[in-house]
């Protein structure tokens, strides 16, 4: 199959330099033998190029179709609608994450340890227990939220209880789709893991709110979260059955080896980190909803969400780089873990720089595409932009942290920036409105990528930041040069 792969790149390659004018053939050759190299070579290094660059593929295409669906539900429902929408939408896919515990990226951290050791029957258990564990704790969640509203329904704006009610059902799938997500990509299927839940479900979205629509709903925030409920079953159902197909296939013991204690011990801080985690990017949409009216909501939201173009970024790298750091950090080689994190650096920072420009540059336009109402969010979109480019300067550092055992220092990290954020955000929002949530949440994202900086410099003796110099070849002990 390699020799085939090899020879079919090989042929396009030279069919590009017979149709390409020479003075373009001479210029992209070397570029078309880079590609080459890269999608033939064999090393882990290679792979988790090529993985980057499938998820980053995917996220590109997600993003423009959660931009497009974004837009059309906003036009179809208006302001209000869909400001009630996306406040509890937000809400239910963090509440959803966090019913993992963790277990969604404990996966990705023992999974590709146990393939290594030929442990297949811990893999089996592993991947069952994560999927039972984070079904049976997104229902106790969801079960608690529909007590919460019946206990607290006087107290919330009346618009918002059918949506909550109806959003606590989606947690058991997003729960279980973030855990196939996990699986897929220990595995290395990029595919498998990120099209269901960013092309798929956004699409069949959209396409349940459009047929609602033609047959006589209201354009409304129920019906789209109704839209979005089917959604959520119907793409996590399949993507279960596809991806429990595919681990038989690869690992086809039948007997089940369970260390749950062990699992645990490492899923809670990551429960911690990705809950403080989850909270610092979302934080602001939520106080926002609860300050401000659902109109704001949805202006922020459509900012938030366009500066989002150049999130993606830095999730493809996350997304490829968490097997290769597992495997480096299991293989105790501490200069090609140094040079390895200095590469997910340069995949982050120059991307998301490019993009951010030009995102920032159209983002009237593209605001104005929301609706007219839609356009004072620019200002928020350029706030926002200081820092992503901020966080991008040091890489998906939090996942180095994470999969090198340092949970602790990480959580704490977070619950910092989180604490920050979170003040920032009452104390702003109240006095500046939109322009105090997107200030709070940038300043957080400083704060976050400054210490994140320090402590990965401190305990791993790697420095991730876009200007550091080269690695320090000194043994495993021997650190990075500033």
């Amino acid at each position: 199959m390699q020799q085939q792969g090899e020879s079919l790149t090989m042929t396009l390659i030279d069919t590009a330099g017979k149709l390409l004018p020479p003075r373009y053939a001479a210029r992209l050759m070397p570029l078309f033998a880079l590609l080459a190299t890269l999608m033939t070579a064999t090393d882990e290094t290679s792979a988790a190029q090529r993985m980057a660059i499938t998820a980053f593929t995917i996220r590109v295409v997600s993003a423009a179709i959660a931009f497009a669906s974004q837009i059309i539900l906003a036009r179809l429902m208006g302001e209000f609608e869909y400001g009630v929408f996306v406040f509890v939408w937000v809400i239910a896919v963090i509440l959803g994450n966090l019913s993992c515990l963790g277990f969604h990226t404990a996966v990705i951290r023992f999974l590709p340890q146990y393939r290594t050791d030929g442990a297949d029957e811990a893999i089996r258990g592993l991947t069952a227990t994560a999927r039972i564990f984070a079904m049976i704790s997104a229902t106790l969640i969801a079960a608690s939220g529909i007590a919460a509203l019946y206990l607290l329904g006087d107290k919330i704006e009346s618009y918002y209880i059918q949506p909550l009610f109806v959003g606590a059902f989606i947690l058991p799938m997003i729960a279980l789709g973030d855990v196939l997500d996990g699986t897929a990509r220990a595995n290395g299927w990029p595919v498998h893991a990120l099209a269901p839940t960013y092309i798929v479900r956004p699409l069949l979205i959209l396409a349940f709110v459009a047929c609602a629509i033609g047959l006589g709903r209201m354009a409304d925030a129920n019906t789209a979260i109704l839209a979005a409920l089917a959604a959520a079953y119907l793409t996590t159902i399949i993507q279960f059955f596809v991806i429990t197909g595919k681990l038989r296939h690869r690992f086809p013991v039948r007997g089940v080896e369970i260390h749950f204690r062990t699992w645990l011990m490492v899923a809670f801080p990551i429960f911690l980190i990705e809950g403080f985690y989850f909270m610092l990017t979302n934080a602001d949409v939520i106080i926002v909803g609860l300050y401000l009216p659902p109109e704001k909501v949805a202006v922020y939201f459509a900012a938030a969400k366009t500066m989002a173009l150049v999130h993606f970024v830095y999730f493809a790298v996350k997304a490829a780089a968490a097997q290769r750091f597992s495997s480096l950090v299991s293989g105790n080689d501490r200069t090609a873990l140094a040079a390895f994190a200095r590469q997910t650096v340069q995949w982050t920072f120059w991307p998301s720089l490019l993009v951010g420009g030009m995102v920032i540059l159209a983002g009237p336009f593209l605001l104005s595409l929301f609706g007219p109402a839609f356009r004072e969010g620019h200002m928020i979109m350029i706030v926002l932009f200081c820092g992503i480019i901020a966080k991008a300067m040091i890489g998906p550092g939090e996942v180095l942290l994470t999969m090198a055992g340092e949970h602790k220092i990480c959580a704490a990290i977070y619950a910092v920036a989180l604490t920050a954020n979170l003040g920032l955000n009452v104390t702003l929002i109240p006095a500046w409105g939109l322009l105090g949530g997107a200030t709070a949440t940038a300043s957080a994202m400083v704060i976050e990528a400054s210490l994140l900086h320090i402590i990965i410099r401190r305990r791993l003796g790697i420095v991730m930041f876009v200007a550091s110099g080269p690695v320090s070849h000194r043994g495993h002990s021997g650190t990075e040069a500033g």
